[in-house]
């Protein structure tokens, strides 16, 4: 470990903009000062937050706490794993490898489509009726 001090990462997806700060401590995540238990309700989205913690072995080492705001709490989620990956490079460059190769550390530029004139969505024609 370089640093023990705490690290800092921004992480996004789609909307959302998360602030993950990392701590030295015993693993307790705090999401808007909620625990994550209390803020995800879907155990998918506690597991992708955790993925870049698992992948490094740092899962019981360091609290993080987060500050998101934006999008659903899909977007949220993956915005928190990115904020994670990125304070984790603070921590240590020898993590770089692992969460690279993981995926962890591309921002995901998939984003909503924008809505066509003449259509009720994106790509959602009125119904057609021939009368």
């Amino acid at each position: 470990m370089a640093k023990t001090a705490n690290c800092y990462g921004t992480g996004r997806r789609k909307k959302s903009v998360a602030r993950v700060y990392l701590i030295p401590g015993k693993g307790n995540i705090i999401i808007n000062k909620r625990d994550i238990n209390d803020y995800f309700g879907l155990e998918t989205l506690k597991v992708i937050v955790r993925q870049p913690l698992t992948a490094t072995d740092t899962l019981d080492k360091f609290d993080v706490k987060v500050t998101v705001h934006g999008g659903g709490y899909t977007g949220q989620a993956g915005a928190i794993r990115h904020g994670i990956a990125r304070a984790l490079l603070q921590v240590d460059a020898d993590f770089r490898p692992v969460l690279k190769k993981a995926g962890y550390l591309t921002r995901d530029p998939r984003m909503k489509e924008r809505k066509k004139y003449g259509l009720k969505a994106a790509r959602r024609a009125p119904q057609f009726s021939k009368r």
